[in-house]
This record gives structure tokens, sequence and C-alpha cells, in this order.
């Protein structure tokens, strides 16, 4: 188990410059699916790792090894680690717990206030539209959700563009990407390396909305023009009242790298399905799947070691 356990813990330093790698050479919506998933199995894998440190050690306590029935010591020669990571573990553990549920709430207690806001006015179908001067847009999730939009967005952009915008402020809603974002904030709670995955999720999403909006309204140009012109009218404007933090919006990240890529011809949302990788990103996407499935084995093996290990300590034979 003592080597075994270590194995999620120091994972996230190959598997989060390999995931960012790979999603680059991915349409945006894979590589956000991509990115998600390994934020989420590598944060548990670690939240199992510390849990497991912090189990192994405090047994080796003799009062906890009285409350759960263990009959001897517990074997192996791993004392000398487990029991000084114990209490390190555990604090670990509680702080990432800790992290986590203030996230979590705070997440929650976002998106109620931007609900108050957002019932304050008048709604057209799914669209809000807010009096405020300073150019902002977002897609609000919720039941249902709605695009949000200020009075000074509106006004900075033409009809037609507009309706790219709303395009992809329905994208996000549609393909509930305020999950992903939640995903990647709550995984970087949990073990500080996967905080790098965030910006390069958050990225493949606007580029997922950006292709859905194009493929919408029909005009890649338009699409990337409201785009950018929403993205130019915030920026140059006193900030818009605060917005959720897992709400996004069409004017977040790097909006010249996305405007390029929706310019840039002959390059659709979606390759086909079933085509070929080049060899480098076949090595690529090995690699990290070789990462993750490290993290979770050394998580599994080090979960069984020690239930054999207690097993044995409570006079029971293994396997019974």
């Amino acid at each position: 188990m003592i080597i075994a356990v270590w194995l999620p813990l120091v994972m996230p330093l190959l598997a989060v410059p390999t995931a960012r790698r790979l999603a680059e050479s991915l349409p945006p919506r894979a590589a956000a699916w991509l990115l998600a998933c390994c934020a989420a199995t590598l944060a548990a894998c670690t939240a199992a790792a510390l849990g497991l440190l912090a189990v192994a050690g405090a047994l080796r306590l003799p009062p906890v090894a009285a409350f759960g029935h263990l009959e001897r010591a517990l074997p192996g020669t791993d004392a000398a680690v487990t029991v000084p990571a114990a209490p390190v573990a555990g604090a670990l553990l509680a702080c990432c717990a800790v992290a986590v549920a203030r996230r979590a709430l705070r997440h929650r207690a976002e998106l109620r206030a931007a609900r108050r806001t957002a019932d304050a006015h008048g709604l057209a179908g799914d669209l809000c539209v807010l009096p405020d001067a300073e150019p902002d847009a977002y897609a609000l999730p919720g039941r249902p959700g709605r695009v949000v939009v200020t009075a000074g967005m509106l006004r900075a952009l033409p009809p037609a563009e507009r309706e790219a915008l709303f395009a992809h402020e329905r994208a996000h809603l549609v393909g509930r990407h305020h999950l992903f974002l939640l995903t990647a904030a709550l995984a970087g709670a949990c073990h500080p390396l996967l905080r790098g995955l965030r910006a390069p999720l958050a990225y493949a999403l606007e580029r997922w909305a950006d292709e859905s909006a194009a493929a919408r309204v029909g005009d890649r140009q338009l699409t990337a023009r409201a785009i950018g012109r929403a993205a130019l009218a915030a920026r140059t404007h006193a900030a818009a009242a605060p917005r959720p933090g897992t709400a996004p919006a069409a004017t977040s990240g790097p909006v010249p790298r996305r405007v390029a890529a929706l310019l840039r011809p002959g390059r659709p949302a979606d390759r086909p399905r079933g085509r070929l990788l080049p060899v480098g990103r076949r090595l690529i996407a090995a690699a990290l799947l070789a990462c993750v499935a490290f993290s979770a084995a050394g998580a599994v093996d080090a979960a069984a070691d020690l239930h054999q290990t207690v097993e044995t300590a409570q006079g029971e034979q293994p396997g019974r």
C-alpha cells in the first residue's frame, strides 16, 4: 500500500500538462469532456488516497485499533511512514472537504442571487434584459435556463450580431457548460495542480459554443464579428455587475484566438467520428490514459491492500 497510495497524489504532475496538450488537438466538444473527466477522476483518486493514508495511520494507534476490533497490530513495515503521514493526510483531506463544500455553497448562492436579479426584470422567452449600461451577456443556468444580457450590450451590437450572441449563450445552456466549470473548480479544491485544467476547459467550452452559434446562424464570419465586438465593448467599459463564477459568457477567455479559429476556413466544429488520429496524438492520448489508469489503480490497490491488512489484524482469513 505504501507505494500505491502515493500514485494518485503525484500523477497530476504528468496528467495535467498531458491533458492540456491533448485537448489542444481535439475538437472543442471532445476537449471539454476530456478535461472535465480527467479533472473529476484525478480529484476523486486524490481524495481516496488521502483518506486511505489517514485511515492506515490511525488504525496503528491503540485506541483506534481497539475501536476497530483489531486483535493484533497491523502487519507490514510501513508504520514509520503511515503513522506520521496520517495526521497530515487527514488534515489535507479535511481542508479539501471544506474547500469543496464552500465552493459548492458559493456556486449555489451566486446562482440564486443572479436568478433573483433576473426575476426582477422582464423576460422575453428565455431572454432577460437588465437595464445596466455596462455591456455584458452570459448564460444563467437553472430551470429554465436564461440568457442574461444588458441594455448596454444590446446597444453595442447590430441585430444580426445579437442573434449570434444569443445563439452562443443558448449553446452554453443546452450543453450545461456550467457543470463542466463547476467540476473543474471542485477538482482544483482537491489538488492544486488540477487548477491548471480550468483555463483550457473554459476555452474549450467557449469554442464549443462558438461553433454551435456559427452552425445555428449559418455564418462563421458573423459569429466571429459578434463575439469580437461584444468582447471589445465589455472590455472598454466599466465592469458590469458580478456574474456567477460558473456562468459562461461569450466575452471571456482568449477572444482573439477564438475569433481566429472561427475565421479559419475548413474547420468544422467536430471532425468525423472514427477518423484515425496522427501518431503523435495517439501517443499523447496513450500517455494520458496511462496516467489516469495508474492513479485509479493506485487508489484501488491501496484500498484492497488496506482491507486485507485489516482483516488479518482482526483475526480473519483474507478472502472470507
